[in-house]
């Protein structure tokens, strides 16, 4: 029995008792793992941190695109990016309302929104159309999302595909992403608030509301409306730590109100106002932008989130653990960051059904299982047999708990919590169903849990 014994990198291993087969076989969790406090303490600052914290401009913080672990699938470029940091601008580019225009006609109201200012028309009808001018507002600073590569646009935003491993990937998809989605506007004075709001500014400084867009007269004489498939946000309970529960997702306004949930995506009949409810951004918000979906994190935040190099310690630490292959008796380990989506040949492999974790043999694998389902060498339970890979997009972490969970069917592995919370987080698809998803790839969540515990075998020297 191995019931306490020690060995290399301070793992412990346990014998698990899962069948009968493995009474002899030395068999381990990561979370025994007894890492060095002291040196992954020094790992656990932000980027902000780790450099000269009083030469860094402010940070109100960084939106991260679901589905992608770490970057784009062909790498980031530019304004195309898996993540995008908001900083304090040298030159405040906010906007707030000012003059409306009542009654005007569309010739009227195009005079006058051509002026060299920002400005949202509705539209009414053929004959009616408001327009409220926007002025500069030194106070705050302007940051817009969308499809469009134009120039207003700071951080462009394309569909998620599950899974994609291109770029082509996901330009075959007819976009349901407005070119001009949202923008969010961020206060220069502590604390920095940052508000979201439907739709952004153009090249000409305009945000046109059709006659078919949703739009209506508040309760004061002001406009407000939203866009045709909306901008959707959830705020988490208790933040976005290891405590953190799913919220209830809401519609934000051109304005920046928030109502419930359209019947359908694009239906013309607006949600209920929820009044008690803001536009107000927190750390872990979820913003959806029906075809991809970002997560708000706050510079403070941030900073109590695992980093890139805390995450390749613990991969290191893995990997130092020489964990075996109970078939082949080959050590296994984690590629590199660099190499996160290339299959190397000591990669690890999952059962999804029991969490036994093995290097790739073809044991077990029956012709009458049309090769997707594989039996278990070591418990005999069948189900899918696929790689793993470390989740290394370390703003998805919601602790800094060692790898030792995997989500199921895609093998992401990341801490325990993380998966816990994000299988419990549902997520909008298509115009009006919602599922939870790996948040490294986007891949819908399956099984009971929709993640598992994964068992290691240590070496038998």
């Amino acid at each position: 029995m191995y019931r306490k014994s020690k060995w290399k990198c301070g793992y412990n291993l346990t014998v698990l008792g899962h069948g009968n087969n493995e009474k002899s076989v030395p068999q381990l969790l990561i979370r025994d793992l007894k890492f060095e406090k002291k040196s992954l303490a020094k790992l656990m600052f932000s980027p902000d941190q780790e450099n000269h914290p009083s030469k860094a401009p402010v940070k109100y913080g960084e939106l991260i695109v679901l589905g992608y672990n770490g970057s784009l699938p062909n790498g980031d470029r530019g304004r195309r990016k898996s993540r995008f940091a908001l900083f304090k601008r040298p030159k405040a580019n906010g906007v707030k309302p000012s003059t409306v225009h009542i009654a005007c006609t569309p010739q009227a109201a195009k005079a006058i929104s051509n002026k060299d200012q920002h400005s949202i028309s509705y539209t009414l009808s053929r004959a009616q159309t408001v327009v409220v001018e926007y002025t500069h507002d030194s106070n705050t600073d302007m940051f817009q999302i969308g499809r469009s590569t134009e120039s207003p646009i700071d951080f462009v935003v394309t569909d998620t595909v599950p899974g994609s491993q291109s770029n082509s990937d996901t330009q075959s998809v007819q976009s349901t992403i407005s070119r001009f989605a949202c923008r969010i506007i961020c206060e220069r004075n502590p604390p920095f608030t940052a508000r979201i709001y439907a739709a952004g500014f153009d090249s000409s400084k305009n945000i046109f509301l059709g006659e078919k867009a949703a739009k209506w007269k508040t309760s004061d004489g002001q406009m407000d409306g939203l866009t045709t498939n909306g901008v959707l946000v959830m705020h988490p309970r208790n933040g976005f730590t290891e405590d953190s529960k799913p919220g209830v997702w809401r519609e934000i306004s051109v304005c920046g109100n928030v109502f419930s949930l359209r019947e359908t995506r694009s239906a013309q009949q607006r949600g209920k106002m929820v009044e008690n409810e803001t536009n107000q951004l927190q750390d872990g918000s979820l913003i959806d932008l029906c075809g991809a979906t970002l997560l708000w994190r706050t510079a403070e935040g941030l900073s109590r989130t695992p980093t890139v190099k805390h995450l390749e310690a613990l991969r290191q630490e893995i990997n130092a653990a020489r964990p075996q292959c109970p078939v082949g008796f080959n050590t296994l380990a984690f590629p590199s960051m660099k190499r996160k989506d290339v299959v190397d040949e000591k990669q690890p492999w999952v059962y999804l059904n029991c969490g036994h974790v093995h290097g790739y043999h073809n044991w077990g694998n029956k012709e009458e299982r049309d090769g997707k389902d594989r039996e278990c060498p070591m418990c005999r339970s069948v189900g899918p047999y696929v790689p793993l890979w470390l989740g290394c997009e370390a703003g998805f972490y919601v602790d800094a708990g060692p790898p030792t969970h995997a989500f199921s069917p895609c093998g992401h592995v990341c801490s325990e919590k993380t998966t816990a919370y994000w299988s419990q987080i549902p997520l909008p698809h298509g115009t009006h169903t919602f599922h939870a998803a790996c948040p490294f790839c986007a891949h819908q969540l399956a099984g009971e849990q929709g993640y598992i515990r994964l068992i290691f075998q240590g070496p038998l020297d």
